[in-house]
């Protein structure tokens, strides 16, 4: 894992300042501590941070071909590289070193900008064409890997996190549309940052940067197939389950090379364990595992991991978090660049500090849930069929107004909480009413929500009017056609939720303790594999995860398979009571609120004392504007 940034300036006699290359390199020195280099051509610069996990003595970048007309700079992993040299190497190509960025250079000298189409693997990549004086840019299929850019009056920018651009001198002036987007989903959706003009290039696709025309072009170059489904939608057979697990077992055993010590996240869920079962089939050491837990027993899954652990032999280290919340906090605050309000940053934070203890590489179980369908979503999307059926008098008031009498609890997922939220939804049409499920703040609430001297949002920001984040699914949705919803939905999951929530969190919290993680569960084979396949696999009735349950039951213990669905979630409305409580009064009281100029401080006041009282939970909304402050604070200037 690496951190990579570059400018050029569209003046070709400007040159660029190594000093500037290496400020912004600086910014990402926790993804890369181990080596550092730039390279520097006239108006053009490239720079890299290195975490050596492959090659470790040999895979110093920028890394050029033996010419030094071709200069790559690169992020991530390439788990076909060994493969995809051999290849080279009959078609002629000469190599001085072992790594798997060599291969992207003559990869690209072989096959030219379609190169990208030959890579599995985890990336986000630079290369500099000396003798076009063209840039090309890369992100991988799902978008494991960050990327960011910034097309600005005098210079192109990129680096894989929003800071190295900071770096630069970039004006840090909030985009309205990315704030809006982040009250409704507590991330920032791609492609906008929260930082206007600065944009994320999406999975899938590339960038180039042709100096004689000056305007980048993107296109992309992988999609998730269009379902065509090889089997009815029946109860998979033992073909299926077999199919499924051998393929398994090969991108496990791929994303297994490493030159340095290497474990596994352990939740005791079903993906997680079914990784470390399978890393167990071919390790020749006993698998080093790492879980934490938490001492509010509805939140703690130590002893499903331990279930595993002993079941497959590993070296297994554990962490129960003593209540730190303000350290945690503060460390999340810190490293994320954007507003991220995800509150299960914080254990993975955790998880992550405890593996780079012991390991320099980790695999993960994320993707699971937007592959297989794992999401409790998922099951709503099959009950509202039937609430859709509901008296319009019973499904939209009577029983809406009965469960907002409930009382909230502080529980994880608890049972008041799930209704509430499937209740809001249930009566609307497949795509808004997932969307509800998956958001936290509805568009009436996030306006009220604006200072008034900001006013309605729907104002100029940059280049667009700010839009319902509903639009922003919508097209994504539309995207993916086809007659089967579910598909479509899960499509809309792993485009959304699962690049800028799931994967940005997993990236920076293992960055910031320069550990490299690994997700086999989004290999693209494994994707492709899937999406061909009807949604009645993933899904059947109200069984979640159900061809992978049927193969992973091969080789996994009954009790993991049949325990109910946790997730990586951390105590945040107890906390927020509790030991932040003095955090939240400092960071959204009025004194605050009317320096950052953002939020209205007389409705932030409502919303606490509600979720105070007791008569409404608030604290998902509570954790986003507080998340949003201690980002302000640290990364923003005030709205212009």
């Amino acid at each position: 894992m690496c951190g990579i940034c570059g400018k050029i300036y569209l003046d070709r006699q400007r040159p660029v300042e190594p000093h500037a290359l290496e400020r912004m390199a600086r910014q990402l020195e926790r993804r890369g501590p181990d080596d550092a280099g730039l390279r520097v051509s006239a108006n053009a610069g490239i720079a890299s941070t290195r975490l050596a996990i492959i090659d470790v003595p040999g895979g110093h970048m920028p890394l050029s071909n033996e010419d030094g007309t071709v200069w790559v700079v690169f992020n991530g992993e390439i788990y076909n590289f060994h493969r995809l040299r051999e290849r080279l190497e009959r078609a002629g190509h000469r190599f001085a070193t072992s790594s798997d960025t060599e291969v992207i250079v003559h990869l690209y000298e072989e096959e030219g900008d379609d190169f990208v189409r030959s890579l599995n693997g985890m990336f986000a990549l630079a290369v500099w064409d000396e003798r076009r004086r063209r840039l090309l840019l890369a992100r991988d299929q799902l978008g494991v890997k960050p990327l960011y850019y910034a097309e600005l009056p005098d210079r192109f920018l990129f680096g894989s996190e929003l800071k190295a651009l900071l770096a630069d001198g970039v004006e840090r002036r909030i985009d309205l549309v990315a704030l809006h987007d982040y009250l409704g989903l507590n991330y920032v959706p791609g492609p906008r940052s929260i930082v206007a003009g600065i944009r994320k290039l999406l999975p899938g696709h590339r960038l180039t940067l042709d100096l004689d025309r000056g305007v980048p072009a993107i296109d992309r170059f992988w999609d998730v197939p269009r379902p065509a489904p090889r089997v009815s939608a029946r109860r998979p057979t033992g073909e299926l389950e077999r199919e499924l697990l051998e393929l398994l077992r090969e991108v496990v055993r791929d994303q297994m090379i490493s030159d340095v010590p290497l474990g596994a996240f352990l939740s005791g869920g079903v993906d997680s364990s079914l990784i470390v079962a399978l890393m167990s089939e071919v390790s020749e050491q006993p698998v080093r595992t790492f879980s934490i837990g938490f001492k509010e027993r509805s939140f703690d899954e130590l002893d499903y991991a331990r279930l595993v652990a002993d079941r497959f032999g590993t070296e297994h280290h554990e962490l129960v978090l003593e209540p730190r919340a303000h350290e945690l906090v503060a460390a999340v605050a810190d490293y994320f660049d954007e507003p991220f309000a995800d509150s299960s940053a914080l254990a993975v934070y955790a998880v992550a500090e405890l593996a780079a203890s012991h390991v320099k590489v980790a695999l993960s179980g994320e993707g699971g849930d937007e592959v297989f369908g794992g999401y409790y979503t998922y099951q709503a999307d099959r009950l509202a069929a039937l609430y859709r059926r509901l008296p319009s008098l019973v499904g939209r008031r009577l029983l809406p107004a009965l469960v907002e009498l409930l009382p909230a609890s502080d529980q994880k997922a608890s049972f008041d909480f799930k209704l509430k939220r499937f209740v809001a939804g249930g009566a609307l049409p497949p795509l808004p009413a997932h969307y509800t499920w998956k958001a936290f703040l509805d568009e009436d609430a996030k306006r009220r929500l604006y200072r008034p001297a900001l006013g309605n949002p729907l104002v100029d920001c940059g280049d667009a009017p700010v839009r319902p984040t509903l639009e922003l699914f919508r097209r994504v949705y539309d995207g993916y056609p086809g007659p089967d919803v579910l598909n479509r939905l899960l499509y809309v999951d792993l485009q959304v939720q699962l690049v800028d929530d799931m994967l940005t969190k997993v990236d920076r919290m293992s960055m910031a303790h320069s550990l490299e993680v690994r997700v086999p569960l989004l290999d693209p084979r494994l994707v492709e594999h899937m999406a061909e396949l009807p949604s009645d696999l993933k899904v059947w009735g109200l069984s979640l995860k159900y061809l992978l349950k049927r193969a992973a039951a091969r080789v996994l213990p009954r009790e993991i398979l049949t325990r109910r669905k946790a997730g990586f979630h951390v105590p945040i409305a107890k906390w927020l009571k509790g030991e932040l409580a003095d955090l939240v009064d400092e960071q959204l009281g009025p004194r605050t609120l009317v320096r950052q100029g953002v939020f209205d401080p007389k409705l932030v006041g409502e919303l606490l004392t509600a979720h105070r009282s007791g008569r409404r939970d608030h604290s998902r909304n509570i954790w986003s504007l507080l998340m949003f402050g201690l980002w302000y604070d640290r990364y923003a200037q005030p709205l212009a």
